[in-house]
Formats: C-alpha cells, sequence, structure tokens
C-alpha cells in the first residue's frame, strides 16, 4: 500500500508541472476516458459523439427520455446500458441492477442478488470487473458480491460476452464491468434521499451526496452513499426418511420432522468514491478510488416439530412433547473492500503508452453464534457453537502497455501484467454441550425463551487455524486490431504465469489465451463473431492443505493444493439490429468447451481402493481432481427500443430471454453444471408523460430451475416471478420523486434435497433424508427523492 501512495503521490506532482493549463471545460469531450475499460489494459470504447459532452447533474435527476441498451463500437461483443436503463426502478445494488440485463441468474435468497452467475454458471466463471479492474471478493469461488456495491455509484454496466487479449482470461461466462462515476461523467451535483418499508412494518433511510467539477486544472468527483437494508423472509421445511421415488406414501409413512423458521438480514451499506483526472494533448492521467463497508446481522430462529401440522405462534397451541429442537442463530459480519488506481495514457512519437498500477483489499470478518436446546432425548440438551471468520484478501497489480499504428487501418499492442495476491484465512470454532439442569426445563416456552439464556459464563476459548495463501501472476500479451471500411477486429494472444503458495506448498502453472474478434457492419445491422480461450482458477476452499471430517454428508473432505485451472475454448456470433434513433434489438448464440474440470472425487490408497473415512465402514475421503470435460451452450435474446413507429415516441419496451443449457458428468453420471438454470427471462415498459413531468413502468422477471449435485447432497431450486413498478414525478430541472414497489407477487424460493450419508447409498437412491423447503418475502416499497444542484 505504502507503494502505490507514493507512486500515486510521485505522479500527481510530475503532473502538475506537465499540463500547462486547466484541460477540462464543459466543451470538453470527457467521455474519451471514461469509455475506456481498462483490465490489465482492456479497452472497449462505447459509441460516443465529439460533441459529447459532461453529463450535468439535472440530466442524472430529470430523465427527459427513455434509457435504452447502447452499441459499442469495439470489436469484441459488448453490451451497454447506462444507468438511465435501470434507474428508474431504483434498484438497490449492482445486483439489483443486473436482474434487467440478458443471461444474469442469481442463486440467492429471496429479493437479493449476490453472486451473479452469467449464462447461469457458477460465479466463479463470471469475471467480474469494478472500473474495468478485477477486485478481490471474500467468496471462495474468486467472486465478488455484487449486492455490496449501491446502485447509485453505477454509471454504467457493460457486459462482455467474449474475451480479449488485453483482459486476464479469469473469464470463462463473460465478464461484467461495473463502471463507476467519476470527474468525467458529472458536473454539478445532487442529493439523494428515500426510504424502503416493508411488510412486517419496518422501515430504512437511504441517502447519499454527488458532485462533480473542475479543480486544480482537471475534473473530480466525490460520492457518498448510505444504504439501510432489510430483508425479512418465513421458511418451512418439511424432512423425510425416504424419497418418493422409493416410497409413494413417503408423506405420510416417512415424515421425520417439520421446521419453521424466521430469517432476517438487517444491516447498512456505507460507500465512498471518488476521482480526478487531468488532459492534454497527449496526455491523460486519472486517479480513482472507492471504499464500501458493510454492517450486517443476519438472525435466525427455528423450531422443529414431530408434526406435519404443529402451529408455531405467539401462544404456545401444540401438545406437550410436540416441540423436538429450538434453535436461535446470529452471525453479525462486517466487511469492507477498498481500491486505488491511477492512471497514465501518455502519446509520442512512437505511439501510445499507458501505465495502470492499483491496490485492492477486501476484509470480512464474521461473528457467528449458533444456540440450539434439544427436547428429542430423555433430558433436553444445550449445544452452543460460536465460529469466527476472518478472511484479508489483497492485491496488488502493474499493467504497462504500448500501441503504435502499423499502418493507417492497422494497430499493434504489447502489454505486460504482474499481480501480487495474499489471502489470509483465520476460522475458529468451539462448541460446548450438557444437559440442561432440571431448573431450567420447569417452565420452559419456547414462544418466550431463548436458548441463547444458557450460555455458560465463561464460553471455552476458541480453537482454530489459519490458512494462507500467497499467488503471484506475471503476464505478457499481443494483439493486432483495425478497421476496413465495414470491418472492425481485433485477435491477440496472452500468456499468463501463476505461481501459488499454499502453506509452503508451490503450484505453478503457464497457459496461452488466444483471441479473436470482428464486427461486421450491414446497413443499420452488424454481425459479430469472436473465439477466445479463457480460464478458471481452482477455488480457495479446494486447495487448501488440511482434512475437513464429516464435510460431505459422513464422508471427510480433503484439500489439494496442486490443482489446476480449468480451461476453456468458446465461441460466440450474434446479430444487432439498430431500431429508429436509439433502439436495438439483438441475438446470441454461445458455445463453451471446458476441459479439465475439477470434480469431487474418491482418494485411493496405494492399492488403488478407496480410503475410508472419519465416520468408519461406508464412508470415504474425497478430494477435489482436475478430470473430464464439460459443454455449454446457448441462445440469448435482447430488445429495446420506443415505439415510435406506431405513434408513440414516449413509450419504451425492453426484454431480454437466454436460453442455458450444458452437458457434465460426475460419479454419478451426466448433468447440467451445477445450478445452472434452464433460463431467465424479464420483460418491461416504461411510459413518459411529458405534459405532466411525470413517467411510469412496470418489469416482469423469471428465472428457471436448477440442479446441483455433489457428493451426498442433490438440490432442485424453483424461483417464483418478479414483479416491479414505479411511478414518477419531475418538477422543473432540479427534482424528482419516486415510488416504487418490488417483489409485488411475494416470490418464493423452493428447494428439494436429496441427502445420502455414503456414495452406494447415493447410488442405490438409499436417502438418509428428503427435505422440502420454502422461503418467502414480502413486497417492498420505496420512495426515493433527488434533488440536483
Amino acid at each position: 500500500m505504502l507503494r502505490t501512495q507514493l507512486f500515486v503521490g510521485s505522479a500527481i506532482a510530475a503532473l502538475a508541472t506537465t499540463f500547462a493549463a486547466p484541460a477540462f471545460a464543459a466543451e470538453t469531450d470527457p467521455q474519451a476516458l471514461a469509455a475506456s475499460v481498462q483490465s490489465g489494459g482492456a479497452i472497449a470504447e462505447t459509441e460516443e459523439s465529439e460533441d459529447d459532452k459532461v453529463q450535468s447533474a439535472k440530466e442524472i435527476v430529470v430523465q427527459g427520455g427513455i434509457g435504452f441498451r447502447n452499441r459499442s463500437d469495439a470489436a469484441e461483443p459488448v453490451l451497454v446500458y447506462d444507468e438511465e436503463y435501470f434507474q428508474r426502478f431504483e434498484p438497490l445494488t449492482a445486483g439489483d441492477a443486473l436482474k434487467r440485463v440478458p443471461g444474469v441468474t442469481f442463486l440467492s435468497d429471496v429479493i437479493e442478488s449476490d453472486g451473479a452467475r452469467l449464462r447461469g454458471l457458477d460465479p466463479g466463471y463470471t469475471q467480474i470487473l469494478i472500473n474495468g479492474e478485477r477486485v478481490p471478493g471474500g467468496q471462495s469461488d474468486r467472486s465478488f458480491f455484487l449486492d455490496r456495491i449501491p446502485a447509485e455509484l453505477i454509471e454504467r454496466v457493460e457486459i462482455v460476452r467474449s474475451s480479449s487479449a488485453r483482459r486476464t482470461g479469469d473469464a470463462v461466462a463473460g465478464s461484467l464491468n461495473i463502471v463507476l462515476r467519476d470527474g468525467f461523467s458529472l458536473d454539478g451535483g445532487y442529493v439523494r434521499a428515500g426510504g424502503l418499508f416493508f411488510d412486517d412494518g419496518e422501515a430504512k433511510p437511504s441517502g447519499g451526496f454527488y458532485y462533480g467539477g473542475a479543480l486544480a486544472g482537471g475534473r473530480f468527483l466525490i460520492g457518498a452513499n448510505v444504504q439501510g437494508r432489510y430483508n425479512p423472509k418465513e421458511k418451512s421445511s418439511l424432512r423425510y426418511g425416504d424419497s418418493p421415488e422409493n416410497n409413494p406414501n413417503f408423506a405420510t409413512d416417512d415424515f421425520d420432522n417439520r421446521e419453521d423458521q424466521t430469517d432476517v438480514r438487517d444491516g447498512t451499506d456505507y460507500a465512498f468514491n471518488a476521482s480526478w483526472g487531468i488532459e492534454s494533448e497527449s496526455t491523460e492521467f486519472e486517479i480513482l478510488g472507492n471504499f464500501v463497508r458493510t454492517e450486517r446481522t443476519e438472525t435466525e430462529r427455528s423450531f422443529e416439530y414431530n408434526s406435519p401440522t404443529a402451529i408455531n405462534g405467539p401462544v404456545r397451541a401444540t401438545p406437550a412433547g410436540n416441540l423436538l429442537t429450538d434453535n436461535a442463530n446470529v452471525n453479525d459480519i462486517t466487511t469492507e473492500s477498498w481500491s486505488v488506481i491511477a492512471k497514465l495514457d501518455h502519446e509520442w512519437s512512437l505511439g501510445e503508452t499507458q501505465v495502470r498500477v492499483g491496490y485492492a483489499s477486501f476484509d470480512d470478518l464474521q461473528d457467528e453464534f449458533e444456540y440450539e436446546v434439544d427436547f428429542d432425548r430423555s433430558a433436553p440438551r444445550f449445544t452452543g457453537d460460536l465460529t469466527l471468520l476472518d478472511i484479508k484478501d489483497t492485491e496488488i497489480f502493474v499493467n504497462l502497455e504500448h500501441e503504435f499504428e502499423l499502418t493507417e487501418n492497422l494497430e499493434f499492442a504489447i502489454g505486460g501484467f504482474m499481480q501480487n495476491k495474499d489471502r489470509d484465512t483465520l476460522l475458529q470454532t468451539v462448541r460446548s454441550r450438557f444437559n440442561l439442569p432440571t431448573s431450567a426445563r420447569q417452565g420452559y416456552d419456547q414462544f418466550t425463551r431463548n436458548p441463547g439464556e444458557f450460555v455458560p459464563n465463561p464460553f471455552p476459548p476458541l480453537a482454530g487455524g489459519l490458512s494462507v495463501i500467497q499467488e503471484d501472476r506475471r503476464d505478457l500479451y499481443a494483439l493486432i486490431e483495425g478497421e476496413f471500411d465495414n470491418l472492425t477486429f481485433e485477435a491477440g494472444i496472452r500468456w499468463e504465469n501463476t505461481t501459488a503458495n499454499i502453506e509452503g506448498i508451490e503450484n505453478e502453472y503457464d497457459e496461452f489465451l488466444p483471441s479473436a474478434s470482428l464486427k461486421y457492419e450491414i446497413g443499420d445491422g452488424r454481425i459479430t463473431l469472436s473465439g477466445a480461450r479463457t480460464l478458471r482458477r481452482p477455488r480457495f476452499d479446494f486447495i487448501f492443505s488440511g482434512l475437513l471430517e464429516a464435510e460431505l454428508g459422513d464422508n471427510d473432505f480433503l484439500g489439494n493444493p496442486l490443482l489446476a485451472p480449468e480451461t476453456a475454448w468458446g465461441g460466440d456470433l450474434g446479430y444487432e439490429h439498430k431500431i429508429g434513433k436509439s433502439g436495438v434489438i439483438g441475438v446470441n448464440v454461445f458455445y463453451r468447451d471446458v476441459s479439465n474440470l475439477t470434480e469431487i472425487a474418491t482418494v485411493l490408497d496405494a492399492q488403488g481402493r478407496p480410503v475410508e473415512g472419519s465416520e468408519g465402514q461406508g464412508t470415504f475421503v474425497f478430494t477435489p481432481r482436475n478430470t473430464g470435460n464439460g459443454e455449454v451452450y446457448g441462445i440469448e435474446f435482447d430488445a429495446s427500443f420506443s415505439l415510435s413507429f406506431l405513434g408513440l415516441p414516449n413509450t419504451g419496451v425492453f426484454g431480454n430471454l437466454a436460453l442455458l443449457d450444458s452437458t457434465i458428468s460426475d460419479e454419478f453420471g451426466k448433468r447440467q453444471f451445477n445450478d445452472q438454470s434452464e433460463y431467465v427471462y424479464n420483460f418491461g415498459a416504461i411510459q413518459n408523460i411529458p405534459e405532466y413531468g411525470a413517467a411510469f413502468g412496470a418489469t416482469y422477471r423469471k428465472q428457471g430451475e436448477a440442479f446441483g449435485r455433489v457428493v451426498g447432497e442433490e438440490i432442485f431450486t424453483r424461483y417464483g416471478a418478479d414483479l416491479e413498478i414505479f411511478i414518477e414525478k419531475r418538477f422543473g430541472d432540479s427534482f424528482t420523486i419516486r415510488a416504487v414497489g418490488s417483489n409485488l407477487l411475494d416470490s418464493t424460493k423452493d428447494e428439494d434435497f436429496n441427502k445420502f450419508n455414503t456414495v452406494e447409498e447415493q447410488f442405490d437412491r438409499d436417502f438418509d433424508e428428503y427435505e422440502l423447503e420454502s422461503e418467502r418475502a414480502g413486497p417492498v416499497f420505496q420512495i426515493v427523492a433527488r434533488y440536483a444542484f
């Protein structure tokens, strides 16, 4: 971090003498720099005219028109969604905003959008970029949870369907780039204030302040946002000792227990971003920083009954003996992430040189306790679990690129990328068990008492361990790009070298990643064709060096520090057609051939026999290993345009549909990639009423069923539909107020769990437990006002 601060300070001092005059005024073209999306030097430019200006705060607050999906001039297949496309529905987070773009699914709880699954694949297959750069996240699959980025800070969202040699290759499914506001995109300021109202009577405030203007010969922006978050859910589970396949009367013959649960997520997000940039005829410099802090408490209270109809309510109406367990679970979460990036572009006689230097940090601290009283025994028993999880993840990177002209229509670029990553995971746990004394059991009523009152004092000290992973990358890349009449193209190759040190065990691997894209204009339409080789680096929870007992049912799990990355060859073929002045309709087919898949396999001894697990006969030790191949394919449609051709210029419609499929083989046969939904679609409309300074609109979204299978467990997941409506009133050119209703259909998430103790039982369909779980959340209403100055 110190080296980064010294670099930034030296760069600013040097630039103060380099730039002789103020570089930015209202008539300058600020988008020339803002449109560049950098990731290891990656550049993707959206369509911008030479007359484009800094967007005024009044344009952001009072939208005079309807936002549509934009088209990109880059050779790569890039879909661009400016804030105008989704802002009127007032998404709280970047994840909420992405629910309206093509091919993005989520496996989150109801009314939450955290791990984006582009093309339905695991979040680890999707590259998440902030301002064009990768940022570390706390998730073991290397993904970044997008529900931590307030939507108010977003200038635009870009879907990059294929890869480029300029970007790191961690993008099997594609890349999602979240571009935050900077000094080149806002002139003036505005304030935002509002509140969210939930069906249980809870209310949460939200507010923000944003300002952009001239400073020290350049332009700057500061933005701050405070957002209350709340999600009250109700869950119900029915568990059976056998499966419906084995016994058609399982609901009556094999009932085991029922669980009723309340699950409340309550917290606050604090976000801040700032930027400063300056430009001369030959040099551009920009420094950007952002910070997000989340304070969140997840509170669950569960009651298990031995009856499928016993009532859990404020009055104890169940017969004595119905209550099996009373469980209280609270997880206090504090996460902080921040990053600083400095960018310098300089044109000189030998071409253009670009330098990118950045530092990013992510800290996730979770303090969780679970207290349970078990009444299904001769003497009620207390169990208390304390878990402390602390993940610290830091990255520093440098990217250097030089580009020069080969001919009038051809350019050649060569570059290098260096990244050092450190990830420390501290996990400490302790368990306390004892039978409740007779005095404590007398008069116990689960609706007025809590298992937490029986916590021993002092609680035993925590025991645990520290996992340390160091990962260093050294990449080189080269590409050629050009334009000939109606054809734009890019072709390149990237070499990535990775050295990982996992608690003294070193694992090094190299990959060559070629890529190519072209775009051909045909009248008002254009064809895009791209192909690339990409990779997915191993999950952090797979490459640790320890053994977890009874982690997969009754089976043990052994980490594998020597895992190699998965690789994929992929292609995209698309066509998009311009409709009117700003509308577009598009179709895209994609295919990925994934090799070296990471699958869970049985550990064998020297004689080739399965190693027995810690739970004894019939259990095994499993470990992740690289084996087998998989295929992913599908077709994506999207459209957004006005109905001007029907004489309705103030009516905008939009929609998209992705049909998704895949094939993979595991120990139990063929399946799709885990938890890939079969489809996802959303459609909606916005109606402007200029004479009244008003607008209204609605959007509807539905995601298909998903199936996932690992050793010991199989899960079917189904989501209900989501309906959102907004009403907007504008006052003059500086003030807007909106009312938004979301989750108006009381969406549900339903899951079926098939659980097994051993692999043999999973093959034989001999269930340890069959569970039906359903969770529901009610509607959320939001009032938001913005005032520009």
